[in-house]
């Protein structure tokens, strides 16, 4: 819980490094509280509490994902990769040249650019210090445990 409270303290945080555990505890927590929003929501019969939920939390999610990118060397502005395939999507539609086949282009270019922010989610931290800040691993007086 103690990494899920660090990402919201650093509420807008985009500088800096955020290593895997911080980032995978605050996935594995806003999943587990999006999950009893969207339970509460169910009984209530609303969806207000999840889109509440869900705007508050946009913000920090998005510092720590760059803060996570930062932390393997690579550049905050890799996270908007994935937008890249929905981007063509909306171009093909304005000009109205939208096929079957530029559908699965584009489908398994959303699949390939998310498998590749998995992956580069799961990469251990860059050794050392990078352009972005020491390595969060190897600062001294961390006070959160491995």
């Amino acid at each position: 819980m103690e990494w899920y409270l660090k990402c919201l303290r650093q509420y807008a945080d985009f500088s800096g490094r955020a290593r895997r555990k911080e980032y995978w505890m605050f996935i594995l927590f806003n999943a587990i509280i999006s999950f009893v929003l969207g339970f509460i929501d169910g009984l209530l019969g609303l969806n207000l509490l999840s889109y509440i939920y869900a705007l508050v939390i946009f913000i920090p999610s998005l510092a720590v994902s760059v803060r996570r990118l930062h932390d393997i060397g690579r550049c905050g502005w890799w996270y908007l990769l994935p937008m890249v395939p929905f981007i063509g999507l909306s171009a093909l539609l304005a000009f109205g040249s939208f096929t079957s086949s530029a559908a699965i282009i584009l489908g398994l270019a959303a699949l390939g650019t998310g498998i590749l922010m998995l992956v580069w989610f799961c990469t251990d931290s860059e050794g050392g210090s990078n352009k972005w800040g020491p390595n969060p691993k190897e600062e001294e007086g961390m006070n959160i445990e491995e």
